[in-house]
């Protein structure tokens, strides 16, 4: 999981590009970076840290150009460092530099091909960097000088065939304008948005979700379809295609989860409606299974989980209570890159409202359980501030494997739900019982918003990898990279 955006325009770009990166922090806060365009030179800026950190004033001025580029990232594999910080860079054709969302499943293959067979070097490990250098060699194989519309659908066309994987890419073409493009799965999400202006013409924004554009008023023109790619000019010409022969519609399921902010819309659905709804259907399978609950307060694990429990609270008939106060300047746990950080900052982000819990019954809320650990410190700081039971419920099911396309859901022998029972799960972090969301019911809560979507990409629950190339001997290298002990943090 990661954050891109992009611009056109006739103006000076960087000021929004960073204003843009700061509503999209919450998908990435291992590294952020800034690459645009002024008169065919390049000026980038990228650093390990938040997006606040890595800029300040004097970086913005020299980010000169009415054309960008900007990236947030976190760490699927490999660690945290400089290295793989983003936009990536090539200098043949032309110039083109990449922001790039999601994750590569035949990485390997592509490695080898390109330094065979295209004379193509790669100075890190990175995925992006591989789609950056496919995208780079078909186009100069498609185009001349000055590629066309055409010719650029046609580089796009040849780049899907060689990838296997979920990638919502911004590419960023010297001399030529900014090409956008969208997985055929449409895993990864990706969204237009214009701007008219009547003094200096129509300026383009692309973005990871919806709130960056809403931020800084550009008109919603939609969601990117899958396989589709984006094309607009230096003089702010669009033209669209998609570039695939047989796409389809299966968004990763997780975004509606956790991953995206609750005020996204996601391929016509509300993230926060959907997460109401995934609420409403945790609540009836609680009363199913518990029919003579003593629940005396629903609690939710702020933040992404606290529209889901407000609709627990109300199907039990019970009080919704906020027992816990977030400390904002802590950042997301679940993508801190590793054990020891996560532990740490759970401590340091909720503190108990001990009145809330004293003598109490309460239900725990929170949006889905990864590894356990977080969810364990959270009910040992219910019990310590007086709770008398503490119930725990997820309003995602149990996450049993790994995921491919982008998200860091741990090795899968770090994942709790993996080869355990929810008995087994409940003893271990400490819980009077525990339930999970169904998957059915996840699915519903989401399709609902949108019922023209195919299907969702839900790997991490069911293990059903939809594109293809994921081999055994791929999730055991994945599983190795993975893990905490083998990251390399700088």
């Amino acid at each position: 999981m990661c954050g891109v955006v992009g611009i056109v325009s006739k103006e000076e770009v960087a000021p929004s590009l960073y204003e843009a990166l700061t509503v999209i922090q919450h998908r990435g806060q291992d590294a952020a970076g800034i690459a645009t365009l002024e008169n065919g030179r390049l000026h980038s800026r990228k650093q390990v840290g938040l997006v606040r950190d890595v800029f300040r004033e004097q970086h913005i001025k020299e980010l000169k150009g009415q054309i960008g580029i900007g990236h947030v990232r976190y760490p699927t594999a490999g660690g945290a460092s400089r290295e793989f910080s983003q936009p990536l860079y090539v200098n043949s054709p032309y110039g083109i530099s990449i922001s790039h969302n999601g994750n590569l499943v035949n990485a390997s293959e592509l490695k080898k091909e390109l330094y065979q067979d295209n004379l193509r070097h790669l100075n890190t490990s990175s995925d992006s960097e591989v789609i950056l250098n496919v995208f780079a060699h078909e186009l100069q194989q498609a185009s001349s000088y000055d590629p066309t519309p055409d010719q650029i659908f046609t580089a796009v066309e040849k780049t899907h065939l060689r990838l296997k994987g979920a990638y919502s890419v911004l590419l960023m073409i010297s001399g030529v304008g900014l090409v956008a493009i969208r997985d055929p799965k449409g895993i990864r999400p990706l969204i237009l948005g214009k701007k008219d202006n009547d003094l200096i013409g129509s300026e383009y924004m692309l973005a990871s979700e919806s709130p960056a554009l809403n931020a800084l008023e550009f008109d919603i023109v939609g969601d990117l379809k899958p396989g589709e790619a984006v094309f607009i000019t230096l003089e702010g010409s669009m033209h669209r295609k998609v570039c695939h022969k047989s796409p389809s519609n299966n968004p990763c399921i997780f975004e509606y989860v956790y991953l995206a902010r609750p005020d996204a819309v996601i391929d016509g659905i509300s993230v926060m409606r959907s997460r109401l709804r995934m609420g409403q259907k945790l609540g009836k399978k609680i009363l199913d299974t518990y029919p003579d609950h003593d629940i005396e307060a629903v609690i939710p694990i702020p933040e992404s989980s606290t529209s889901s429990a407000i609709e627990v609270a109300k199907f039990l008939g019970v009080n919704y209570r906020e027992g816990f106060v977030k400390n904002r300047y802590i950042g997301r746990t679940f993508i801190m890159p590793n054990q020891k950080l996560r532990k740490k900052s759970v401590r340091q982000k909720l503190n108990p409202i001990p009145f809330e819990f004293e003598g109490k019954n309460v239900l725990l809320v929170d949006d889905s359980i990864v590894r356990g650990t977080t969810s364990r410190e959270i009910v040992e700081m219910a019990r310590k501030a007086g709770a008398n039971k503490v119930y725990f419920a997820s309003a995602a099911p149990p996450v049993r494997y790994q995921n491919v396309y982008g998200i860091d859901m741990a090795a899968t022998e770090e994942l709790i739900a993996h080869q355990r029972s929810e008995e087994q799960i409940a003893g271990f972090i400490g819980a009077d019982w525990l339930i999970y969301q169904n998957l059915s019911d996840l699915i519903d809560s989401a399709k609902e918003g949108n019922p023209d979507i195919d299907s969702f990409e839900t790997s991490v629950f069911d293990g059903n990898y939809i594109c293809g190339s994921v081999t055994k001997d791929y999730l055991t290298n994945l599983e190795s990279d993975r893990k905490d002990t083998n990251k390399k943090f700088n």
